[in-house]
């Protein structure tokens, strides 16, 4: 009998990664959940178990901790055949514009962790010559706006990476996918005033993901339209777009 593939998700307690690891589950794969907060980290994993009938396993995760990072790798029993990335921290404009700290941790949250424990599955995933990285990032990176470039700004950047790493992987069989969510409806945003119809849930973004993976697509925008959408305000003319408040 043919074993089952593992999915690491990577920030498992957030509202799109738990969508992300149904669809996993639904298709019969492995779960690895990791997480900050362990009480609501082996709630999922119990809920799991349950309802889906899944083989899962919990584990905590600091990702602010970038010495743990390696280690973290080398206590899992199994090296996944995917990783989910799904950690991520909106932050507050106004407050990063006054206060270093606050922009440097959403910087961080949201490229520097990432990239380093990214970097360290990369490196195994090339020597075995085999797996995905799918790693959850933002409409937010694609241009800079006034409303939240801090946050836009390492989005940018962790796409930035994502392709680099995709370019660096693609003779090692190794697939790196970027998904590039609009608003999502998601405890991160309940504070903020989202468009109605533009507003997306975790499980639509959930389903992209699952077939974007399905189709090896590289980059996946959820909603589609958004692909539209940013395709022309990315090509509006900077004397125009500084005077714009979108």
């Amino acid at each position: 009998m043919e074993k089952n593939k593992t999915c690491l998700i990577l920030g498992a307690t957030s509202g799109i990664a738990e969508a992300i690891a149904i669809e996993f589950a639904k298709n019969n794969f492995d779960l690895i959940l990791t997480g900050r907060n362990s009480d609501e980290l082996n709630k999922i994993e119990q809920d799991f178990k349950i309802r889906y009938n899944a083989n899962c396993s919990a584990h905590h995760l600091e990702i602010t901790d970038l010495e743990s990072h390696r280690t973290f790798l080398e206590n899992l029993q199994i090296l996944p055949d995917v990783i989910v990335f799904a950690i991520g921290y909106l932050g507050e404009q106004k407050s990063s514009e006054a206060h270093y700290d606050e922009a440097r941790k959403v910087i961080d949250i949201n490229f520097t962790y990432p990239m380093n424990l990214l970097n360290h599955f990369a490196n195994e995933f090339e020597k075995r010559k085999s797996g995905t990285i799918i790693g959850i990032s933002s409409v937010a990176g694609d241009r800079g706006r006034k409303a939240n470039y801090i946050y836009g700004s390492a989005k940018a950047a962790l796409s930035a990476y994502l392709s680099g790493l995709r370019n660096r992987l693609s003779g090692s069989h190794v697939e790196v996918i970027t998904i590039k969510p609009g608003f999502v409806r998601t405890k991160m945003t309940e504070h903020l005033e989202t468009p109605g119809r533009f507003t997306t849930e975790p499980q639509e973004v959930a389903k992209d993901t699952w077939k974007g993976f399905a189709k090896k697509k590289d980059v996946i925008y959820s909603k589609k339209i958004y692909r539209y959408l940013l395709f022309v305000i990315k090509h509006i003319p900077e004397k125009i777009f500084k005077k714009l408040s979108i």
